[in-house]
């Protein structure tokens, strides 16, 4: 395997950590689209309790919380990443109402039928889509809803060289028909997917990464794991820009039934 074709897993944490935590977004998407997913779920009150698992720095939640009432706590394996959700939800005159906390997909805090909405943007995939669907599913109270963004395939046959890195980096990645047959699987009502569109990965992702790539290499200049990093996020929006006709992430959203 080539330098610059290697997993993100092989990485240093502290420095993919780093490294997005500079950026609004630590995966494709937009405000747009955050919106968007959230006009298909109903009944959301001031008392509804929402869970955004997987939330990074916290740019998707503070859309939420200004587009949907309750209050929401995040969730996020990096301690960095927490820190700045909070004192940028505190900015926002958000910290009534959104929280971040330390914490892993795998345990989550929460108790049975506790949640009303559990949203996941881009991070479903650290546990894996399936897994994520059926343990999560406990602590959604009947009639609660998941929203998820997840990389999926747009076609039945891709040419190998996505395909190699896709399987390589994510094998949990599969067709669109599929994953809506793993949602209904797990127990949820599928209410809706839509693919994310191109913006989202150009716009939205891989364009603030260009200032972001600079002074991280910069700062690390001669620390070969940090320049095979930043090799390794080129070649990922390279083949993007290649093969993205065979793939994208999509919103899944389910309502437990």
């Amino acid at each position: 395997m080539s330098e610059a074709s290697k997993s993100i897993h092989e990485f240093d944490f502290e420095l993919i950590c780093e490294y997005f935590s500079s950026l609004e977004r630590q995966g494709p998407g937009s405000p747009e689209v955050t919106i968007k997913a959230l006009s298909f779920i109903d009944h959301l009150t001031d008392e509804s309790r929402i869970a955004d698992i997987g939330c990074g720095t916290g740019g998707q939640t503070r859309v939420l919380a200004a587009h949907a009432p309750g209050r929401i706590t995040g969730i996020d394996l990096f301690p960095t990443f927490i820190e700045l959700f909070n004192s940028q939800a505190k900015r926002a005159n958000l910290q009534d109402r959104v929280t971040g906390i330390v914490g892993s997909m795998e345990n989550l805090p929460f108790r049975d039928e506790e949640l009303d909405l559990i949203w996941s943007e881009g991070a479903i995939y650290n546990i894996g889509f399936e897994r994520g669907l059926n343990e999560w599913r406990r602590f959604l109270k009947t009639g609660g809803y998941i929203a998820v963004s997840e990389a999926s395939w747009f076609t039945e046959e891709r040419p190998a060289e996505i395909d190699a890195f896709w399987q390589e980096a994510y094998p949990g990645i599969d067709t669109i028909p599929n994953k809506v047959a793993q949602v209904q699987k797990a127990g949820y009502l599928p209410v809706a997917m839509f693919i994310l569109p191109e913006n989202c990965w150009t716009e939205h992702f891989y364009a603030p990464q260009v200032a972001a790539r600079e002074k991280f290499l910069k700062k690390h200049a001669g620390n070969k794991t940090a320049e095979e990093f930043i090799a390794n996020e080129r070649h990922e929006a390279e083949l993007y820009g290649k093969y993205k006709d065979f793939y994208g992430y999509v919103f899944y959203v389910g309502k437990k039934v």
